[in-house]
């Protein structure tokens, strides 16, 4: 990923720490379950478990996603390593009430063995699962979740997609993001900023559940 496209892409993010509604989202809950917008696609997680992606992921659980791919030799193992920091300073809620997913770009090649693998060098914790599937869904979610350039060229690029990290709350329908490389304390500020200020995670020293 070029400096010029991650610094457009963290530009794109100035709704950082700021809950913003997915208009169809919302409507669709007034009939039924959200499921009408989340595409409930199958994909396979880092421990070859099966998994859909509305039913078991997001529905009535608070999530952070981002989307990255193992061969990626610029930002990825960047992003990855400060999303390290960010599953520490969440701690024990990293799995109880908050989830972790990272979604590969590359699911032809990123397979469950060799997402396992990625994680285990990153050192990843329970609570954060990586992600493949059928290349059609991905591309479905990656479109969804609104990883997308309005200029083709550029959303062609693989590597456009992959310097943002998004956070919600599906059963509110509050969704935010910010930069992957931003400061990790930037980032948990703003994820729990999502659910107000009950919140009480210490920022800055090692969390003791963590």
């Amino acid at each position: 990923m070029t400096r010029r496209a991650f610094f457009r892409a963290a530009g794109a993010a100035t709704l950082v720490g700021t809950a913003v509604s997915l208009g169809a989202a919302a409507e669709a809950a007034k009939t039924g379950p959200r499921a009408g917008y989340f595409p409930n696609v199958a994909l396979r997680t880092h421990d070859d478990k099966t998994v859909r992606f509305y039913d078991d992921l997001i529905a009535g659980k608070f999530v952070v996603i981002n989307f990255m791919y193992t061969g990626c030799g610029d930002i990825c193992p960047g992003m990855t390593a400060n999303l390290v920091e960010v599953q520490r300073l969440l701690g024990a809620r990293v799995g109880r009430d908050i989830f972790m997913y990272s979604i590969t770009l590359q699911p032809e090649l990123d397979t469950p063995e060799i997402l396992k693998g990625y994680a285990e060098t990153f050192g990843v914790q329970p609570g954060w699962a990586f992600l493949t599937g059928e290349a059609v869904d991905i591309e479905t979610l990656r479109r969804k979740l609104g990883f997308v350039d309005p200029d083709p060229l550029i959303d062609g690029d693989i590597e456009q997609h992959i310097g943002i990290v998004k956070f919600g709350i599906e059963t509110f329908d509050r969704w935010a993001g910010a930069p992957a490389l931003a400061a990790p304390s930037q980032i948990v500020r703003s994820i729990l900023g999502l659910e107000g200020p009950k919140s009480g995670v210490a920022l800055g020293r090692k969390n003791s559940d963590s």
